[in-house]
C-alpha cells in the first residue's frame, strides 16, 4: 500500500504561480511512474505531467512551458510548480503513482485560478 498526500493548493490569480507537493509514503525510485492528474468542474480527469525513472518528465500541450515536475528523492516528494496560471487551470491536482503494478492515488489539492 501507498500513501501519496498532496499539498500547496489554493486560490491564486491569473498570472500567478503555486507549488504542488506530493508526499509518498514508500521510496520514490519504487514508484515508477509518478504523475499529476487535474480534474476540472464537470470534466475527466486528465494527465498534467509524469515522470518515470531515468527519464524527462512529459506534459500536457496545455501546460507545457509553464508547469515543471520535479522531484525530491531524499524527500520521498515530487512537486509540480505551475506559474502563469490561467483560469482553465482551475481543478482538483492529484497525486498518482505506479508500485509493483498498482496505481496509487492521493486524495487531491484544489487549485483556483481567478481571472
Amino acid at each position: 500500500q501507498v500513501q501519496l498526500v498532496e499539498s500547496g493548493g489554493g486560490l491564486v490569480q491569473a498570472g500567478g504561480s503555486l507549488r504542488l507537493s506530493c508526499v509518498a509514503s514508500e521510496r520514490l525510485f519504487s514508484i515508477n511512474p509518478m504523475g499529476w492528474y487535474r480534474q476540472a468542474p464537470g470534466k475527466q480527469r486528465e494527465l498534467v505531467a509524469e515522470h518515470s525513472t531515468g527519464g524527462t518528465a512529459g506534459y500536457a500541450d496545455a501546460v507545457k512551458g509553464r508547469f515543471t515536475f520535479s522531484r525530491d528523492e531524499a524527500k520521498n516528494t515530487v512537486y509540480l510548480q505551475m506559474n502563469s496560471l490561467k483560469p482553465e487551470d482551475t481543478g482538483v491536482y492529484y497525486c498518482n503513482g505506479n508500485r509493483y503494478g498498482i496505481y496509487y492515488w492521493g486524495k487531491g489539492t484544489l487549485v483556483t485560478v481567478s481571472s
